[in-house]
């Protein structure tokens, strides 16, 4: 292997923690909380025939100690400059497509405060982006979905919060005349939510916690609206 990720990945849950414990520093809510593995990225929105939502192009970029976690598990080497070559890139892509059965998503899409059920993820693609591994695959809607002067919410979250996911992508509408928008609203902790802190008092460091949805409670959004 390159030289250092092994040892590098052998010390993952370490230093995991000490990143753990820099980054929530001067949070109001600190210690309790108990995301393992970071990723930000983001959501962009396919459309089709004006207004029509078709499909959800998402993007994770994990954090760099999960990228060297990810590597090692799958047995893929660094190449000499710290990339990757293309014949393992492409096992990456191969090996990472094998969604688990448990796959959580991350895009949670909702309109009229109904959940909007999404297929399978397809089109995986993977990439190291400065020592990060970033993913971006396609979740196409079960049903396409009209849009013309409507509104819907998506948020960016895994349900048990082990993975916490941020937007750091302006998300984009893609098709011609769509007549849409899409605002991210970023989760802000609010001292004064009690049920916020309650739950994150029930939240263990290396188990999952016992409350349904509870990556919901942290999660940032995405308003999607069209004229």
């Amino acid at each position: 292997m390159h030289a250092g990720i092994m040892a590098v990945a052998t010390s993952i849950i370490r230093a995991r923690v000490l990143t753990f414990c820099a980054v929530l520093l001067g949070s109001a809510f600190g210690a309790s909380a108990h995301p393992h593995v970071f990723v930000d990225g983001g959501v962009s929105f396919r459309f089709r025939d004006g207004a029509v939502l078709e499909s959800l192009l998402v993007t994770w970029r994990y954090d760099a100690f999960e990228t060297l976690y990810i590597l090692s598990s799958h047995g893929i080497s660094l190449n000499d400059a710290g990339g990757l070559d293309e014949a393992d890139r492409l096992e990456l892509v191969r090996q990472r497509s094998d969604w688990p059965e448990d796959f959580d998503g991350s895009a949670h899409l909702v309109h009229g405060d109904q959940p909007i059920a999404l297929e399978w993820p397809r089109g995986l693609d993977a990439h190291l982006v400065n020592g990060r591994l970033e993913v971006t695959f396609e979740r196409l809607l079960s049903t396409p979905l009209e849009m013309r002067g409507q509104a819907a919410e998506l948020g960016f979250y895994e349900s048990t919060y082990f993975f916490a996911f941020t937007i750091t992508d302006t998300p984009e509408v893609l098709g011609p005349e769509t007549g849409c928008a899409a605002q991210v609203i970023g989760f802000d902790a609010d001292e004064d939510d009690t049920e916020l802190q309650a739950a994150l008092a029930k939240l263990g460091r290396e188990e999952t916690p016992d409350i349904k949805n509870v990556g919901a409670l942290f999660a940032d959004r995405i308003i999607l609206s069209c004229d």
